[in-house]
């Protein structure tokens, strides 16, 4: 939203007008401090052109022009204002709703009661509106540069998290789409005229997903929109796992249960039978299991190129909370690769050896002082990491982890909590490498809090 700039009377005339606009609206709640600033900051420019602005008057000691100008003045930087701080309200809003969302919906007492095409959309909800509203930011920093040009919001208000926009679509919609996959594998069934037998099903279903609809599986993930159910339902490519989800939900909505596990770096899926070893019978070439999990079952470098029917029994099953956590997981690797772009092979755990190892020259790649490329990405890999504590509060590495993003990101105070809580449940030898560098944390937020204060002198920590 463009800063416009207000034309106001002589000086006696400002500190009137200036009163009036510096009115705080208690019947706003939203209103923050950020917002009592940005309003500070418009007044201010308009205070600032009044000189200029006089000889627009015919008659500057006129009180009721005067008291209409003011008027004028304050509705309209009024008007403007509520509308910058609605918009960011609202995104603000739909993250924390998207959050809760998502939160309630892993909290099901019974691990099938989990929706994962549900959770997954929350997940992406949430990030949207969190890009969405820095979109907007960016926007009105670049718009506040030309004093004469307006800008208007696209912003839209909808009356539940499941009616929010995403991509094009709402969730309600996604999730309808993934009903007419299904319909549309029904009708396929009935063309053919034949039984519900389990492998004409699964012949179904792959005919409508890898052909009709023409879903395939990226090796490389570069692309965050591969990694979101909604983009991979609209663009058909997107990471295993979002393509697995895709087919144990429609599978669901069919009545056949789809299972699935980790095997290596795969993530592999299958129908639930008494007779698994039919799924490994070669047709047209491929086997059924195949054919479900693409070709990384024939390659003969991945691990799941030497199942067969028995061990596949011996393979621990994913539950659903387990596979949103590798969703997650994978989002969490996808932000964290593309924010480090600036220190190519920067690892989060980098400050932690040269804490620990002083007599080590510090690699050039790890440089935790600078800025990373891309923010943005940064906390989108920390609200993943987030959600998937809220899965496995106790998982060490996990909060581990989470803790030195908070760090990349200068929230100290935070980090230091969740490192904290990461030395007790981690293992004492990890416990012993931690403890210095929380040590070093506490310092750097000492200094951190000096700079507030306004006290610039560095604070040397050896």
């Amino acid at each position: 939203m463009p800063c416009t700039v207000c034309c106001v009377p002589a000086t006696s005339v400002v500190s009137q007008t200036f009163a009036d606009l510096c009115l705080i609206r208690y019947d706003q709640h939203h209103h923050d401090h950020k917002d009592l600033r940005r309003w500070r900051s418009w007044t201010s420019a308009a205070t600032s052109t009044s000189a200029s602005a006089y000889p627009l008057f015919s008659n500057p000691n006129d009180s009721s022009s005067r008291h209409k100008f003011d008027q004028e003045v304050d509705s309209s930087s009024r008007h403007k204002f509520d509308q910058e701080v609605d918009s960011s309200s609202r995104h603000k809003f739909d993250q924390e709703t998207a959050r809760d969302k998502f939160t309630r919906e892993i909290s099901n007492s019974d691990d099938k009661d989990v929706s994962l095409d549900k959770a997954l959309l929350y997940v992406a909800a949430e990030d949207e509106a969190f890009m969405a509203y820095n979109r907007e930011t960016d926007a009105r920093s670049l718009l506040n540069e030309r004093m004469n040009v307006s800008s208007s919001s696209d912003t839209k208000e909808c009356d539940s998290v499941e009616q929010m926009p995403l991509g094009g679509k709402t969730i309600s919609e996604w999730l309808s789409e993934l009903d007419a996959i299904t319909k549309e594998v029904e009708a396929e069934l009935v063309s053919r005229d034949i039984g519900c037998h389990l492998v004409e099903v699964l012949q179904a279903v792959n005919l409508v997903l890898f052909e009709s609809r023409g879903f395939k599986r990226c090796p490389v993930l570069v692309d965050s929109k591969h990694s979101y159910l909604h983009s991979v339902l609209s663009s058909g490519c997107g990471s295993a796992i979002l393509v697995s989800i895709i087919y144990i939900e429609v599978c669901q909505r069919l009545g056949l249960t789809i299972v699935g596990s980790r095997v290596g770096e795969d993530f592999l899926i299958w129908p639930q039978t008494a007779y698994p070893e039919e799924l490994f019978n070669v047709t047209s070439g491929h086997s059924l299991f195949a054919v479900v999990n693409g070709r990384c079952v024939e390659d003969p470098r991945s691990m799941a190129s030497d199942l067969t029917g028995t061990s596949l029994l011996g393979l621990e099953m994913a539950t659903n909370r387990d596979i949103i956590g590798i969703a997650l997981a994978n989002l969490i690797r996808l932000h964290w690769k593309r924010a480090s772009r600036s220190n190519p092979g920067l690892m989060l755990t980098s400050p932690l050896r040269q804490v620990n190892n002083t007599d080590d020259k510090p690699n050039q790649s790890d440089k935790s002082n600078s800025p990373l490329l891309r923010p943005q990405d940064l906390r989108l890999a920390l609200m993943a990491s987030e959600r998937l504590l809220i899965l496995q509060p106790h998982n060490w590495s996990l909060r581990r982890d989470h803790g030195m993003m908070l760090y990349y990101n200068r929230e100290y105070g935070k980090a230091v909590q969740e490192l904290s809580i990461c030395m007790a449940f981690a293992p004492e030898e990890e416990a012993e490498i931690l403890q210095p560098f929380v040590e070093k944390l506490h310092l750097m937020r000492v200094e951190a809090s000096w700079e507030t204060l306004g006290h610039t002198a560095p604070l040397k920590i050896t």
